[in-house]
């Protein structure tokens, strides 16, 4: 399959570049095309610009991003994405990728009379999340109930992907994790990915 992988931590060592590499090999040593996009790396700029929101209800979205990532969005038939999960939500550099990248006309259409939008990436089959959080499982899943993970299911993928499944892998108590939870961690996603098909 062809494979995206969105990377968003801003520091070279941490713990996601560490596991956006093991993934991307992962994915590679199963046969998949792999394409990395990390948005630090690349300077993405998350903030929406005044000329994408005034043309968000116009026949065509000017999306002032870069056209490749947009292009890479719509080809990918798996979506990995790897990050941190911080004050339980997304990274402000990834939520900019969601407002900006999965815009009109390309990750879904608007419906008629602002009703529910349109999916567009019917060929997002498989999607996967990787995530540190320094929380424990119980705050996140317990008090807090995974906002994390209901946005990406049912907001993002609900809309604009009705046919992907999603795999979600939590890294919890991230700051004082060891190497072998770290390779049991690792395990769990080497075997979600094995069972894609290629």
């Amino acid at each position: 399959m062809k494979c995206l992988v969105v990377c968003c931590h801003p520091l070279a060592d941490s713990l996601c570049k560490q596991l956006t590499q093991t993934v991307s090999a992962q994915l590679e040593n199963a046969g998949h095309q792999v394409s990395v996009d990390d948005l630090y790396a690349i300077h993405f700029d998350p903030a929406l610009s005044a000329s994408e929101r005034s043309s968000y209800y116009e026949d065509t979205f000017q999306l002032s991003a870069e056209k490749q990532l947009a292009d890479r969005l719509q080809q990918a038939e798996a979506l990995i994405l790897v990050f941190p999960t911080w004050w339980f939500g997304f990274p402000a550099m990834l939520k900019g990728w969601f407002d900006r990248v999965w815009g009109p006309g390309i990750a879904f259409d608007h419906g008629d009379n602002f009703g529910p939008i349109k999916p567009r990436l019917r060929q997002l089959k498989h999607a996967m999340v990787v995530t540190t959080l320094g929380s424990p499982w119980w705050v996140d899943r317990m008090i807090m109930r995974q906002p994390v993970k209901r946005v990406v299911k049912v907001a993002l993928l609900g809309s604009c992907a009705k046919d992907c499944k999603l795999s979600f892998f939590s890294l919890y108590n991230s700051e004082t994790v060891t190497e072998q939870r770290i390779r049991t961690f690792t395990t769990k996603i080497r075997r979600a990915v094995s069972r894609w098909p290629l």
